[in-house]
């Protein structure tokens, strides 16, 4: 006989409720309740407390891994107010209803049939017969990765930079966690300016960041058929694939634009240069991390980073924006209509038609959330449109990169980049499936007509 609800109280949500909803519910939970610990005087550093917009932003800025922040979380937080930001970064990028079912398995050592599905629905998971091993095997890779990064960077700044043992570790474990979970969020006021010309620092931050930005399906099936590409699925191959060509060709178009900018790159020796934009481009797959002043860049440089935040990085990951693979099935959608073919075949394999679609309406949402918030914020506030557009799609795409603008921007400004943080992280499809009450099943089809394309 299957497991229940009644019989296993860890099942998330109330009966009925879509697994689109619940993952909404959940997130909108650990803000809330991230909120009402960042609002305790015990989380601030100085006298008195947090306002809520201040608590809010840097919540919803965790639990979402992006980044962005109105207060510097060095001298504004408290210890604890940051264990509680590094908590929330955590969760975020494990995911809430992973979270949850890893919560449940400890407890009852099973799972319901609705938390598999809210964990496969938030995982994009094909199925959830077997989600006990997805989790375990997903909480391995996670602790895995920050402990190995988490080593390291203790080290480098223990023993390179001079910093007590016990500092070194929490700047270590901080940063780790905030990489692999492309959040962004440094414990230095900088952020990571002073490591800008660092390998030591730079890349294992990077290699963190790159394996987070995969997704975790990518991770899982690299790890068991690694030396078989033969057999990776489309959608490793696209991941793999697309994560090369931007990170390299971001690294290039970086370069190019700030090697002579003297309030960037125009300092450094030529290898660090590379460095620098290797690392900045690696930071536009949602990771957010900063070694040069941002808004010292030329806009050039701005739009593209735009971009590139805007794709973001592998899906069911750690990373935001619209995901590799659905950019990627639309510019083989495009390139077989160039071409005049019928079906769209990548890598040796027919894309399903429902793919087309959901491509396609998630880019569009995408862009119309990004437009529609760009146009508030600028009649809000009267900025130009560079500065503000690459902050909007910095929240939508949860990077957390900034050129310095967000922390001075009124509270309805802010509250715009709050819900875009949000709707970026759960990503606009499972947003909008959450919201609709019900899918209809239509009985009869239209006759088929085609209007003018172009």
């Amino acid at each position: 006989m299957p497991p229940t609800e009644r019989e296993h109280p860890t099942a998330i949500g109330r009966p009925g409720l879509h697994p689109a909803q619940a993952v909404v519910v959940g997130f909108a939970g650990a803000v809330i309740v991230g909120t009402l610990l960042l609002l305790l005087p015990i989380s601030k550093g100085g006298p008195g407390g947090a306002s809520l917009m201040e608590a809010l932003f840097t919540a919803t800025s965790a639990v979402c891994v992006t980044g962005l922040t109105v207060v510097d979380t060095e001298l504004f937080w408290s210890p604890f107010g940051r264990v509680v930001i590094v908590v929330l970064i955590q969760i975020g990028g494990l995911g809430i209803m992973l979270f949850a079912s890893l919560i449940g398995l400890s407890i009852a050592r099973k799972l319901s049939v609705r938390s598999r599905m809210t964990a496969a629905a938030e995982a994009k998971a094909v199925g959830f017969s077997d989600m006990k091993a997805l989790v375990l095997g997903i909480v391995r890779i996670t602790l895995t990765v920050e402990a190995t990064v988490s080593v390291l960077l203790t080290v480098r700044f223990w023993l390179g930079y001079g910093h007590p043992i016990g500092d070194a570790a929490w700047y270590g474990l901080f940063h780790s966690v905030s990489a692999f979970n492309n959040a962004g969020f440094s414990t230095f006021s900088d952020n990571l300016m002073e490591f800008a010309t660092d390998p030591w620092i730079c890349l294992p931050l990077a290699a963190a960041i790159i394996l987070g930005g995969l997704g975790f399906p990518v991770i899982m099936q690299l790890r068991r058929e690694f030396r078989t590409p033969l057999h990776w699925s489309m959608n490793t191959k696209l991941v793999l694939w697309g994560t090369v060509v931007l990170v390299v060709g971001g690294t290039i178009y970086t370069c190019v634009l700030e090697w002579s900018n003297l309030g960037t790159f125009g300092t450094m020796q030529p290898a660090e240069r590379i460095l620098a934009g290797f690392f900045h481009s690696v930071q536009t797959r949602t990771a957010g991390f900063n070694s040069v002043d941002i808004g010292q860049m030329h806009p050039g440089t701005w739009l593209g980073s735009d971009v590139l935040m805007f794709i973001g990085g592998g899906p069911a990951g750690t990373a935001g924006g619209i995901k590799l693979t659905t950019f990627l099935v639309l510019f083989f959608i495009m390139y077989t209509e160039l071409r005049g073919e019928g079906a769209v075949n990548i890598f040796g394999k027919r894309l399903s038609r429902a793919v087309h679609r959901q491509a396609i309406t998630i880019v569009l949402l995408a862009v119309a959330a990004v437009s529609a918030a760009t146009a508030a914020i600028m009649i809000i506030t009267g900025l130009d449109l560079d500065k503000v557009l690459f902050e909007v799609v910095s929240a939508f795409a949860t990077v957390g990169l900034s050129t310095g603008i967000t922390a001075d921007l009124p509270l309805s400004a802010q509250a715009i980049l709050v819900a875009l943080m949000f709707i970026g992280r759960l990503g606009p499809l499972t947003l909008g499936s959450a919201i609709a009450l019900r899918q209809r099943k239509i009985l009869y089809e239209f006759p088929k007509e085609r209007p003018v394309i172009g």
